[in-house]
């Protein structure tokens, strides 16, 4: 179980750099340069590739092992950063706006792989807890990485620098895989069902139709759905504006790439490592029915902040904890809904687990992507007091649509079925 989780971890981190890149280190250098939120906002277009991914999910399931997509588009990765290297920020935008669209290209890619070996390599709900802990600390240890870490790199050292760290960093990872033993099973398990799975495989692939009713058959898919979408939304908001009013109004650059970058998002991985343990304990419906109130409680209290525009170490103080508190909770929060979702998609038949998870996986970015790209133009429209009363709004309906689920809903099998041990 060791192996699987270092595996697994390692693969989530390198795959969670462009996202802590993108979110963290990008926005603050905008900011900072001058550009208005609505135009930050619109930079969440860069991770389209996350989208679109469920569209080449089911090749990655048919053709090539996992082992072979892994080291493949970890290899681009680097490439893809040394390529990044030669650019000048300041006067190649588009240029940078380039590699990061190539960057997640490849992660996305990526991530169909590594997701469908993680269905195929956890057993039980024990190890499926601990493996999506992995899964979610992993990712987020790598956005902290790279929007917090990179962001002191990239003060002392420069682009240049950065994006070399980088690129090293992305092949030895792929040599990692390469020789990874843990894969060795799931490449024998795909070679002695390659034969049974092409005949069928074949003719979905004609009729491509017949892999999307396989999806939505699968027991409980139109729930989690629907839970994947939404989850997210008042909390995505919150996180992405909440510090851009302090680096308006209390915070330097430097101080929150500390603040937000490293601290609250170590926040966010105690989170995820304590959801990974009390799934091992307790049933996922009442995980999920207190923790979505607990959410919803710490964004009153962070809404409450935006009506002092005073700098003060005070503000500053119950700002960190705002962001802290929010951050733990939602990672909490990611680790039960991904668990949630490896549940649902182990129901699938073998053959399309890769591109069910990922269906529900790319579903779950198109929710937060779309209302984060939203979020900075409703900030500039209607004031930061209004845009987070809000996202409060969209908070507080998201605990009431899981706190009925728990009861009436496709939650409570889980309720009754999963008692603690």
């Amino acid at each position: 179980m060791n192996d699987k989780l270092v595996f697994l971890g390692l693969l989530y981190f390198v795959q969670g750099i462009p996202y802590g890149l993108q979110s963290s280190l990008l926005p603050v250098y905008l900011r900072g340069a001058g550009h208005s939120l609505t135009r930050i906002g619109f930079t969440k277009i860069l991770y389209f590739p996350w989208v679109l991914k469920v569209l080449w999910a089911p090749l990655i399931d048919r053709v090539g092992s996992k082992r072979r997509w892994l080291v493949g588009t970890v290899s681009g990765l680097a490439l893809t950063c040394l390529s990044s290297a030669a650019l000048a920020p300041e006067a190649q935008i588009w240029g940078v706006a380039s590699t990061l669209l190539a960057m997640n290209t490849l992660a996305s890619v990526q991530d169909i792989a590594v997701d469908g070996a993680a269905v195929s390599l956890l057993k039980g709900r024990g190890e499926l807890g601990l493996g999506n802990t992995a899964q979610v600390v992993g990712y987020k240890a790598g956005s902290v990485f790279a929007g917090g870490g990179l962001l002191a790199v990239i003060d002392v050292a420069g682009w240049s620098w950065m994006f070399l760290l980088l690129m090293f960093v992305y092949a030895g990872v792929a040599l990692f895989v390469w020789g990874a033993p843990v894969l060795d099973e799931e490449t024998l398990r795909g070679q002695q069902a390659d034969g049974s799975r092409r005949g069928v495989q074949g003719g979905d692939a004609v009729r491509p139709w017949r892999v999307w009713r396989k999806l939505l058959a699968v027991p409980g898919t139109p729930w989690t759905v629907l839970y994947v979408l939404t989850y997210k939304l008042g909390e995505q908001g919150a996180v992405t504006m909440f510090p851009l009013f302090l680096l308006d109004h209390h915070m330097t650059a430097r101080e929150l790439g500390f603040w937000n970058g490293v601290i609250a998002m170590g926040f966010s991985i105690c989170g995820s490592s304590l959801g990974g343990l009390l799934l091992a304990q307790f049933s996922i419906g009442a995980l999920m029915r207190r923790v979505f109130v607990l959410r919803t409680i710490s964004m009153v209290f962070q809404s409450s902040l935006l009506t002092v525009l005073e700098p003060s170490p005070l503000m500053k103080g119950m700002a960190v904890l705002s962001m802290s508190v929010q951050h733990f909770l939602g990672g909490l929060i990611t680790t039960i809904t991904f668990t949630t979702m490896m549940h649902c998609t182990q129901r699938a038949e073998e053959s399309i687990q890769a591109t069910h998870y990922s269906f529900l996986a790319t579903l779950e970015v198109l929710g937060k992507l779309t209302f984060s790209a939203l979020a900075g133009g409703m900030v500039d429209w209607f004031g930061f007091q209004v845009a987070f009363l809000f996202f409060l709004t969209l908070s507080a309906g998201t605990a009431l649509h899981v706190w009925t689920a728990t009861f009436t809903g496709a939650l409570r099998e889980h309720q009754h079925k999963e008692q603690p041990k």
